[in-house]
């Protein structure tokens, strides 16, 4: 399994505790959480996301189809949590990570 494969299934893997936290925050299921764990979380998503790209490019993966996941979610902060936007924003991310890692996942020749 190449790098950028291994990066993206952890940053799936942190996408979907990414996305269960916010559900919960949302639903208040853990009262004691704060919002600091979300964002770190949030966070690591980016940069994870950031080097799979750059690792798929590298590999000669199609890393042009991890970019819209991207670009949602550097455009989280302009939504507000708790309303709709942020949700649909996080599901709308959460559909093209998944779109651009079945694209980027192999890489030609191998």
């Amino acid at each position: 399994m190449a790098a950028h494969q291994v990066l993206l299934l952890l940053t799936g893997a942190l996408l979907a505790a990414l996305l269960t936290l916010g559900l919960s925050l949302q639903r208040r299921w853990w009262a004691g959480v704060g919002r600091a764990p979300h964002h770190v979380l949030f966070f690591l998503v980016c940069a994870a996301l950031t080097v799979s790209a750059g690792l798929a490019w590298r590999a000669g993966a199609a890393a042009w189809a991890l970019l819209p996941a991207l670009a949602l979610l550097l455009s989280m902060p302009r939504t507000r949590p708790g309303r709709a936007d942020h949700w649909q924003r996080a599901l709308a991310c959460a559909a093209a990570f998944l779109t651009g890692t079945l694209i980027a996942w192999g890489a030609p020749g191998r």
